[in-house]
């Protein structure tokens, strides 16, 4: 216990001076819509690219940053820079960024996300926040009404890791989310188990009788790609779409993807 407490100690100081250095950078993933095969969102993803222990998994350094008080200025950088690179991109495509339950304890939230759109100029329609629901399990009113805030800027929201809590369904009434996003545990197993395929199929049923969207994620096979489409899911993400990679290598002309070697960034 004593070694593993060192561990984490040594790790938020690495994380913290590493954020300083400017050790963390963004990947970005794309989404592509089904009914036009179109890249429409691409997903901020953060990497840490340690000078000695090399590239950091987030599934590694995130708790820390949470039970350190870290995630807060991790998650405003991390909001910075993807909407400073969506500025970039061609207005159709939006940025998804991920925000903790932690995150939105913090009292300003808000106002920070507002005066980051600004000084980026990106429009806050071209701007989604990936919500889980531990965001509204914490909190529940002071949380929700966070969200009320910034759907009123013009953000949309999404629910992620959509059948892996406990209350799935009454989140879904507290909030009118934009998005849904199914877990990968289900959809990894469209093509090999008849449970998986009956719950893609009835939440995808669920987001439209709401008219809600729905993401079938972890997309790695075509047969997988077929069957979400097939069960009515709207959009997909995984890596036969696209692999994450840094804004410079993307490819927006299309189903996302990297650069082919050879052109121009």
């Amino acid at each position: 216990m004593g070694a593993d407490a060192d561990a984490r100690r040594t790790l938020e100081i690495d994380l913290r001076n590493g954020l300083a250095r400017g050790e963390l950078e963004l990947h970005y993933q794309p989404i592509v819509d089904l009914r036009t095969n179109q890249t429409v969102n691409l997903e901020s993803l953060i990497r840490w690219r340690h000078p000695e222990r090399g590239s950091i998994p987030p599934g590694d350094f995130i708790l820390v940053a949470e039970e350190s008080g870290l995630i807060n200025p991790i998650g405003e950088w991390v909001l910075r820079q993807a909407c400073a690179d969506a500025a970039l991109w061609p207005a159709r495509i939006k940025v998804a960024v991920n925000v903790s339950a932690v995150q939105f304890r913090r009292a300003n939230l808000v106002d920070m996300i507002a005066s980051v759109l600004a000084g980026s100029g990106l429009s806050a329609e071209r701007l989604i926040l990936e919500i889980t629901e531990s965001v509204l399990m914490q909190g529940t009113n002071e949380n929700v009404e966070t969200l009320h805030r910034l759907r009123k800027l013009g953000i949309a929201i999404v629910l992620d890791d959509f059948g892996t809590g406990y209350s799935s369904l009454s989140y879904l009434r507290m909030f009118p989310f934009d998005q849904i996003k199914i877990d990968r545990s289900f959809v990894g197993e469209l093509s090999s188990s008849a449970d998986c395929a009956a719950i893609v199929t009835a939440v995808a049923s669920l987001g439209r009788n709401l008219q809600v969207d729905t993401v079938a994620e972890g997309i790695e096979t075509q047969d997988q790609l077929v069957l979400a489409r097939a069960s009515g899911c709207t959009h997909a993400q995984g890596f036969l779409l696209g692999r994450p990679c840094r804004a410079s290598e993307l490819d927006l002309t299309g189903v996302g993807g990297r650069r082919s070697e050879g052109e121009a960034a």
